[in-house]
């Protein structure tokens, strides 16, 4: 198995760093570079990489442009995109998972998490920082909606999970929590998901943060 990335970001150094880093894995290879949001769409769409690495800020388009683009509402086929910041509390970056990104990381984070953010993102985890991703939807101001009655009521245990996926638990932490098996969390997360007609773990994160879902618990 080798995952095969995309990095897009406007600052040579960056990029250089980043590769180094993950190519000293043996299971991940960068397979193309972008220095603006334009050129990573295009490079994208044509290499269909497995993971994306995107830059909040970069030229011509924006890392929620770019991702929209990729990941967003109504693409087919979208792709796995992780985006970068620099900033703790950049309100870009919820722009960018509501835009369908898979997660987010910090350029700061260290080599460790930037590798398990891809490997995270490749096996469908979306949450793959989750005690970051959890400070930071915390204290992003986001407008409460008027819950869609035309969804379909979750169960209390699929309540459960949403607040525990909010929290940045994982599927194993989640089962370990509430003594349920491994593929009952996977079952009650595919779910959740068709309910409430999201694509991934991040949007339900999302959507508990927006409706308070977390605060009631």
């Amino acid at each position: 198995m080798t995952i095969r990335v995309l990095l897009a970001d406007d600052q040579a150094m960056i990029r250089g760093g980043l590769k180094l880093i993950l190519e000293d894995q043996p299971d991940i290879r960068v397979i193309a570079e972008a220095s603006d949001g334009p050129d990573a769409i295009a490079r994208a769409r044509q290499l269909r990489p497995d993971v994306c690495l995107v830059d909040i800020r970069m030229p011509r388009l924006d890392g929620i442009e770019v991702t929209r683009a990729l990941a967003g509402p109504g693409v087919p086929n979208p792709m796995r995109v992780i985006v970068v910041t620099t900033f703790d509390l950049d309100e870009y970056v919820y722009g960018a998972l509501r835009g369908g990104a898979a997660g987010f990381i910090l350029k700061d984070a260290g080599p460790a998490l930037l590798v398990e953010a891809v490997r995270a993102a490749y096996n469908g985890d979306a949450l793959v920082s989750p005690s970051v991703t959890v400070r930071l939807l915390r204290h992003l101001t986001a407008p409460v909606r008027e819950p869609d009655k035309s969804l379909p009521t979750l169960s209390e245990r699929e309540i459960q999970v949403v607040r525990e996926i909010a929290r940045g638990r994982t599927n194993l932490e989640i089962g370990a929590e509430l003594f349920i098996s491994l593929s009952t969390v996977k079952s009650h997360v595919s779910t959740i998901q068709t309910k409430l007609r999201l694509r991934n773990r991040t949007e339900i994160a999302v959507w508990a943060w927006e409706n308070r879902i977390v605060e009631t618990a």
